[in-house]
């Protein structure tokens, strides 16, 4: 049992942030936004967030810095995912192009800043793991349930959760879903009863980026103390992630449950009786995630319901 306990609390650490970052994609895209630039927006929200417990971990330390954090993670990745919105949008650019160009940027700027901004001019911003939970009282001590969800953990877990709860209320629940929805499929329709469009992808992309800059600090706080300009490609295993689960959020969540799984098995293989023995090198284990990306894309690609307007600039004139 304490190696099941093992696995799952370490296959938290990965699945929620891919979970959150595709439910960010699945709002732009639902939007009618194609957002392959969730990579490039995760870096830009964890450089923000960590550079902020950076600069702050003398002052405060804990859970408060880490909401503080969160904040800033959100917020930085609203502001970055305008440019996307603005070229999408406004100025009907091509969104794969726009995506990768934010892609590439995110980076550079993580690193530029980090040199100017630090006094000692590395690249590599530290901080202190203040933030893991060893046991939620009460909850931990639950039999299996307490270990499994409760014991080794971080608020962003739970967080997460919330946030698929919260999605999948907005999405099929509220006028705001519907019409967003509507934008992704028939914007035409949609602007003939008064939705504005260029509004709702707006907003489709504005919390594709809020997601996406938490999800690069859920993602950096429990494996790792320093971060590198770099996010190991979980932007696009989130893209993934999204495809595999149809764009709907609870088929994303399962989604995200089996690439962590296997993220998990690349990363922790050394802490799982029989895996560590089998001799297999260290970089075999570092492909899983991609090599089961590759074979899932490959068999699930060709039933996509992808919404049917996405990556079409709206053109109101074109009605």
């Amino acid at each position: 049992m304490d190696t099941i306990y093992f696995i799952v609390q370490q296959m938290w650490f990965f699945s929620i942030p891919l979970m959150v970052v595709a439910l960010g994609g699945m709002f732009s895209e639902r939007s009618g936004v194609i957002n392959i630039a969730l990579e490039g927006i995760m870096v830009f929200g964890a450089f923000c967030s960590i550079f902020f417990i950076n600069k702050m971990q003398g002052i405060m330390s804990g859970q408060l810095l880490l909401v503080l954090a969160i904040l800033v993670a959100a917020g930085s990745g609203m502001l970055f995912s305008l440019l996307h919105a603005y070229a999408a949008i406004n100025l009907r650019a091509d969104q794969t192009i726009s995506g990768t160009a934010l892609n590439m940027g995110a980076p550079a700027i993580a690193i530029f800043a980090a040199r100017m901004l630090q006094e000692n001019g590395v690249q590599q911003v530290p901080f202190e793991n203040t933030f893991r939970i060893a046991k939620v009282p009460v909850l931990g001590d639950i039999p299996v349930l307490g270990p499994l969800l409760f014991q080794n953990t971080y608020i962003t877990t739970y967080l997460g959760f919330i946030i698929l709860i919260v999605a999948t209320v907005v999405l099929y629940k509220t006028k705001f879903g519907l019409r967003l929805r509507a934008c992704g499929e028939h914007p035409q329709a949609a602007d003939s009863v008064g939705v504005n469009v260029y509004r709702m992808r707006y907003a489709g992309v504005i919390l594709s980026g809020a997601l996406g800059g938490l999800g690069g600090l859920i993602f950096v706080v429990p494996t790792s103390t320093n971060f590198n300009a770099t996010v190991s490609g979980y932007g696009f295993l989130a893209l993934a992630v999204l495809i595999f689960g149809q764009w709907k959020p609870m088929r994303i969540l399962l989604a995200a449950l089996f690439f962590g799984l296997m993220k998990t098995i690349a990363s922790a293989y050394s802490g799982i009786p029989g895996l560590k023995d089998l001799g297999i090198p260290s970089d075999i284990y570092k492909m899983v995630p991609f090599i089961a990306t590759l074979i899932v894309l490959a068999f699930s690609s060709r039933n996509s319901a992808a919404p049917k307007a996405e990556g079409t600039p709206y053109d109101k004139g074109s009605r």
